[in-house]
């Protein structure tokens, strides 16, 4: 049950960010795909490694980076 918990918590809070994202329209497009690249790390991390904060601001932060650097 745990892991339906963590699942369902970490989808929320992508839905969350990617809502959020829709309000920041003054963002240039690289501070978006770095912002885009995160949430998606972040989500990625999480189910990887079953939930865990370390997997999951691993994930933010490669995400992040990989954002960051598309489109450069």
């Amino acid at each position: 049950m745990k892991s339906i918990a963590t699942r369902s918590m970490t989808i929320a809070a992508s839905i969350a960010l990617l809502a959020g994202l829709t309000a920041c329209s003054g963002m240039s497009r690289q501070d978006q795909n770095t912002a885009v690249g995160a949430g998606a790390g972040a989500v990625g991390g999480a189910v990887l490694t079953g939930g865990s904060t370390m997997g999951t601001l691993g994930g933010a932060a490669i995400g992040g980076l990989i954002g960051n650097q598309v489109g450069k």
